[in-house]
């Protein structure tokens, strides 16, 4: 693959700004800034990468990974503003994942300790975690708005905090887990991931790129559950005062 391939694969582009105009949807732009957006961000990273891979310096991995965990806090804080502390809980959430999967993996001698295993793995995980953040705050917010009334029952009725926000927790917990658990279901029927399929146009022995995508799909599993896990269980206090009252302020009032 080189720069002249590159190019000519922009037809893949093309086809949906010319659907686009034709059907009048007005995506032509956002596809645009979103194509040169991606070639201009990945031959950035993939520049640092390889200077990161050469000089295999800790203080150039741990700048990457506090590099991602910045910009996945930043992207999932905006679905959590109505949570006082969003951001310190974000980032809370982001570092012990990290660090357990980490620990784990090196720990155990699962694989090196090497900027070429640290980085990608870590940018799946904090990834994943970001993603499974932002569908837990949704789906937090949702079950919030939806059972306010039951909450502030219970509270009135002399609940507890947890007692009052429980049921809506649980399934705010249970529906942003869900899709990586089906996604594992059919994996290898429905589709290749990435990881299994980059490596085997790599030109890697297939059954060594299915032990690595295993690999992946065991860390995302345990990401999902506890990034929602932990999330939830510290942000929900933040929906309460001293006198453990129910207190919200969500940005569409």
């Amino acid at each position: 693959m080189n720069y002249i391939t590159l190019s000519i694969a922009l037809i893949f582009v093309l086809v949906p700004i010319t659907l686009s105009k034709s059907l009048k949807l007005g995506l032509e732009k956002d596809t645009f800034i979103a194509t040169i957006r991606s070639i201009i961000q990945l031959l950035a990273v993939g520049y640092i990468l390889h200077f990161v891979f050469s000089t295999e310096n800790f203080l150039y991995i741990f700048l990457m990974i506090t590099l991602m965990i910045a910009a996945a806090t930043q992207n999932a804080r905006k679905k959590g503003a109505f949570i006082k502390g969003i951001t310190w809980k974000l980032v809370a959430t982001f570092v012990f994942v990290e660090i357990l999967t980490q620990s784990i993996l090196i720990g155990l001698n699962i694989t090196p300790a090497t900027a070429q295993y640290v980085i990608p793995l870590s940018g799946m995980v904090i990834g994943n975690s970001m993603v499974l953040s932002i569908l837990f705050l949704n789906r937090f917010t949702a079950e919030i708005e939806a059972h306010q009334e039951e909450s502030e029952l219970i509270l009135s009725l002399g609940g507890t905090p947890k007692q009052a926000i429980h049921r809506q927790l649980i399934q705010s917990i249970k529906a942003s887990t869900i899709p990586t658990i089906e996604s594992q279901k059919t994996i290898g029927l429905v589709q290749l991931p990435g990881m299994m399929s980059g490596q085997i146009i790599a030109g890697a022995d297939p059954i060594q790129a299915v032990l690595f995508q295993l690999l992946v799909l065991f860390l995302l599993l345990t990401t999902a559950v506890i990034t929602s896990v932990m999330l939830g269980f510290l942000s929900y206090p933040a929906l309460f005062n001293e006198r453990m009252q129910f207190i919200y302020r969500f940005q569409n009032e």
